[in-house]
């Protein structure tokens, strides 16, 4: 990528560093990364247990066997059911604090990168988690030759043509550089609408609030009360 980048801007090492290239590079892998909350190539499966007594369980610990570890949950399930979602005030709606209802848990809430289930779990239950990873570090720091991480090929170039305008950029040319940005941000559109439209099997349902599939119907779960 170094080279792509003084090849297309006429400059050589003694006009940029190899430093401060590489961390052109790690800023538009971060642009590219962050600036959708749901690559699909970052889509991660694992599970954590419960503890007995135990309702809270932070990001990490959900995550702890996730290289990198968990950035977003998507779903939580036991074995034989999906945990609903429910907002944080619904959950102190339901299950106040000073209400220490246990049992297999039905629901979680989220805040402040910490799970909550409920009701409180009353024994070790295996929970099968589905999310989105954080990504690794890519630019200052790597080893020449790493690719980076996870983003499919097509993405390489999209880094690079970042760093071409950073280049230019730093050389003071605001006209190439802009042109460049603007390439940048064409190529990295195109690659969203790829990779982020619905996926092939999943009917797209407008204005719908159930969703049918083979003359399924999938309806949320009714609420547990405290004395159940």
């Amino acid at each position: 990528m170094r080279s792509y980048i003084r090849s297309v801007v006429d400059i050589d090492s003694s006009d940029i560093t190899d430093d401060t290239l590489n961390r052109f590079l790690g800023e538009g892998y971060d642009v590219i990364v962050y600036s959708e909350k749901r690559w699909p190539f970052y889509e991660t499966s694992t599970t954590f247990s419960t503890v007995a007594s135990t309702k809270d369980y932070s990001l990490a610990t959900v995550g702890a066997s996730v290289t990198n570890g968990l950035r977003e949950i998507a779903a939580l399930r036991t074995d034989d059911h999906v945990l609903t979602f429910i907002g944080r005030d619904d959950s102190d709606s339901v299950y106040p604090l000073d209400v220490s209802t246990t049992g297999e848990p039905w629901y979680w809430s989220y805040w402040a990168d910490t799970v909550r289930l409920h009701p409180i779990p009353d024994a070790v239950y295996t929970v099968n988690v589905r999310g989105y990873k954080n990504p690794a570090a890519f630019g200052a720091g790597s080893v020449d030759a790493t690719e980076p991480s996870d983003l499919p090929d097509p993405f390489h170039m999209v880094v690079a043509t970042y760093g071409v305008a950073r280049a230019y950029e730093q050389q003071e040319d605001p006209q190439m550089a802009g042109q460049y940005f603007a390439i940048f941000n064409q190529e990295l559109n195109n690659l969203k609408a790829r990779h982020d439209d619905a996926p092939a099997p999943q009917p797209i349902i407008l204005n719908g609030r159930t969703s049918r599939r083979g003359g399924r119907v999938v309806l949320a779960d009714r609420m547990r009360y405290s004395w159940e």
